[in-house]
C-alpha cells in the first residue's frame, strides 16, 4: 500500500499543562482539514527542514484500501501466528537485507525529509536492519512464549499447558525523530512481526516519501520471502489513521510520540465496543542529578555540564531520552558550566514546522514560568531553524503540574540548584515519571549513590548511573518505558526482548489432546523453545529424546 498523511499531534511534539484542551483542538482542527484533504485523496507534501520547500507526496489511502488491508490482515492473522518462529526469523532476516540493500538510496531519501545527516540516517539503516534479525533471534529462541506444562501429578488433576498467543492484527503508529529505528520498518512492527502479528502501519507525515519506499520495501521482501499478503500494510492519511484504531479487525496499537497524541489514541481505544490495549511511549523530562561528591571532584562539574550538554542537543533534542533537567549541588557554578558548553554547540533544524513552532513557544512558555535564561545559540535562518537554550530556575520552583516539569521537545534544558540533599529529595519527588534518570556520581563508593539509584527507580523505566540516558541499545535487558505520563503501559517495553510481550496473551489448555495443541505445546517440542515442564526449565536436548518432553 503506498502512504500519506496529515497526522495527529505531531510525534514527540511538545505538550505541557493546557495540553488536555490543545489536544481536543488539534484533533478537531486536523479532522475538519483531513476530511476535505482526504475526500479528494490529495498527495501529503513532504517538507525540506533546512528550507521550508515542499514536495508532492504520496496519496492518501482510501477507504476501500483501507478495508481490504484490514480485510487481510484479519484473514492471514491465523495462519501468520501459527508459523514457526524460525521461519519468521527468516522473514525479519529478508526485511533487514532489503534495508541494507537500499541503505544509500533511503538515507538520502531520509534526509531530504528530516535533515538528520546523511551520516547517521545511514547508521540508522544499519541499526534498523540489526533490530530485525535481533527480534528474529528473540522469536527463535521462544522464551517470549512462556510454555508450561504441567503434568497430572502437579496439578493434581487434569494436564495443563500455557502458553502467550499472538493477539492478532496491529496498528504501529511510528515516530518522525527516528525514522528507521522507530518508523514503518523500526522497533515496533519488527517487534510485532516476530511475536506472530499481522502489522499495519500509519506513516509519519514529517517523512512521507520515505515511508512510501519503506513500506514497498518491507511488502516486497515479506512476499519474496514467502508471508501472506496480509503480513503488513502501510497506511497514509489522519482520517485512516483513526480507522485503523477504531477497526475491530485490529487487535493493539503500538505508537511513539507526544504526550498529547498517545493520549488521544490512549482515550480513542478505550471508547471502541472492545477496547484494545494501546501502547504508547511518550516521553517526559528525563532528568540529571549530579551529587555532591561527584561536583566537589576537581573539573566534576565542567565534566558533567560538557556530558549534559552533548546529551540534550544530540540530533537537535529531538530524543525522547533527552535529559531536560540537570539537579546540581548549590554554588556548583553548573548553570554556568552548561552555557559555556552550549556556546560551543552548531545550531540546526527541527523535523517539522509544527515542531519548530511549539520548540519557540515552549521556551516561552518555560521563561513565563520562571525559567531564567543563561545562553543560547544563535538560530540558523530559513527552515525551521531552532536556538539551543540553557535556562536557570530556582529548585523550589519545581513542584507538581508546573510548566517546568513538562518537556519540551528539542535542544532546550534546565538546571536548578539544590541547597541540600533533603532538598534534592523532595525536588525528585515532585517530577513526573520518565523514560530514564541519569546520577552522575563520583564513583562506586558515592555515599548518595544507593539511595539515588532507588529513589529514581521507583519513578522511571531506566536509572544511567555517570552516563547519559541519550541511546538505547536493542537488547535482552533492555527497558523502554516508564510510569505514566512517560508511557501508557508502565509494565512494558517498546526495545528490547520483551517487546514482543505487549503482542501476546495467555492461554491454558486443560486436557487438550496433542492433535489440537498448538506447535509449542506439543511433546517433542517441535519449535525448539525454551520451555519449562512441572516448574522445572526443559532439559536441553530433551526434544531430541522424544516423549513428553
Amino acid at each position: 500500500m503506498s502512504p500519506a498523511a496529515v497526522p495527529l499531534p505531531e510525534a514527540h511534539d511538545d505538550a505541557g499543562p493546557g495540553a488536555e484542551a490543545s489536544r481536543a483542538a488539534d484533533v478537531n482542527a486536523a479532522t475538519e482539514v483531513n476530511r476535505a484533504t482526504d475526500a479528494s485523496q490529495a498527495a501529503e507534501v513532504s517538507r525540506d527542514p533546512r528550507t521550508g520547500a515542499a514536495t508532492a507526496g504520496p496519496p492518501a489511502t482510501t477507504p476501500a484500501r483501507l478495508s481490504a488491508a484490514l480485510a487481510a490482515a484479519a484473514r492471514d492473522a491465523e495462519e501468520f501466528g501459527a508459523t514457526a518462529p524460525a521461519v519468521r526469523a527468516g522473514r525479519l532476516a529478508a526485511v533487514a537485507d532489503a534495508l541494507e540493500e537500499h541503505a544509500g538510496e533511503l538515507a538520502a531519501l531520509a534526509d531530504a525529509e528530516t535533515a538528520l545527516g546523511p551520516e547517521r540516517l545511514r547508521g540508522e539503516v544499519g541499526r534498523a536492519a540489526a533490530q530485525l534479525r535481533f527480534y528474529g533471534s528473540v522469536a527463535v529462541e521462544g522464551s517470549w512464549l512462556g510454555v508450561r506444562i504441567d503434568g497430572p501429578d502437579t496439578t493434581g488433576s487434569a494436564e495443563l499447558r500455557r502458553m502467550n498467543r499472538p493477539l492478532g492484527p496491529v496498528a504501529v503508529f511510528g515516530a518522525s525523530n527516528f525514522p528507521f529505528a522507530f518508523g514503518v520498518a523500526g522497533h515496533d512492527t519488527a517487534s510485532a512481526l516476530a511475536a506472530g502479528c499481522p502489522v499495519l502501519v500509519k506513516a509519519h507525515p514529517a517523512h512521507p516519501l520515505l515511508s512510501a519506499r519503506l513500506g514497498d520495501l518491507v511488502s516486497g521482501a515479506l512476499r519474496a520471502a514467502g508471508a501472506p499478503e496480509g503480513a503488513f500494510a502501510l497506511v497514509t492519511g489522519f482520517d485512516a489513521g483513526l480507522a485503523l484504531v477504531d477497526a475491530p479487525e485490529v487487535a493493539a496499537v503500538a505508537f511513539t510520540g507526544s504526550q498529547s497524541g498517545g493520549t488521544a489514541l490512549v482515550e480513542r481505544a478505550a471508547r471502541r465496543p472492545v477496547p484494545v490495549p494501546v501502547f504508547a511511549e511518550m516521553g517526559t523530562v528525563n532528568p540529571v542529578a549530579l551529587t555532591p561528591a561527584a561536583a566537589g571532584v576537581s573539573d566534576g562539574t565542567a565534566a558533567a555540564a560538557e556530558g549534559f550538554t552533548g546529551s540534550f542537543t544530540l540530533g537537535q533534542g529531538q530524543f525522547c531520552t533527552k535529559p531536560g533537567l540537570l539537579l546540581a549541588p548549590a554554588g556548583s557554578g553548573a548553570a554556568d558550566a552548561v552555557a559555556t558548553a552550549l556556546r560551543k554547540v552548531a545550531p540546526g533544524v527541527l523535523l517539522t514546522e509544527s515542531i519548530a513552532a511549539a520548540y519557540r513557544q515552549g521556551v516561552a512558555d518555560l521563561v513565563a514560568a520562571g525559567a531564567t535564561p543563561v545562553a543560547s545559540v544563535p538560530a540558523l535562518t530559513g527552515g525551521f531553524a531552532a536556538e539551543p537554550t540553557v535556562l536557570t530556575v530556582p529548585a523550589r520552583a519545581l513542584r507538581p503540574g508546573s510548566r517546568l516539569l513538562a518537556e519540551c521537545f528539542g535542544p532546550v534544558a534546565l538546571v536548578a540548584e539544590y541547597g541540600s540533599v533533603a532538598e534534592l529529595r523532595e525536588v525528585l519527588a515532585a517530577l513526573q515519571p520518565s523514560l530514564a534518570a541519569s546520577v552522575i556520581s563520583a564513583g562506586p563508593d558515592d555515599p548518595d549513590l544507593p539511595w539515588l539509584v532507588e529513589q529514581l527507580a521507583r519513578r522511571t523505566g531506566r536509572v544511567v548511573v555517570d552516563g547519559w540516558p541519550t541511546g538505547v541499545a536493542t537488547a535482552w535487558a533492555q527497558q523502554h518505558g516508564g510510569p505514566w505520563p512517560a508511557t501508557s503501559r508502565p509494565e512494558a517495553t517498546s526495545v528490547g526482548a520483551s517487546a514482543l510481550d505487549r503482542f501476546t496473551r495467555p492461554v491454558a489448555y486443560q486436557g487438550v489432546p496433542q492433535a489440537a495443541l498448538p506447535m509449542a505445546l506439543r511433546d517433542g517440542n517441535p519449535w525448539g523453545v525454551v520451555r519449562r515442564l512441572d516448574g522445572a526449565p526443559e532439559p536441553a536436548g530433551a526434544a531430541a529424546a522424544g516423549g513428553r518432553a
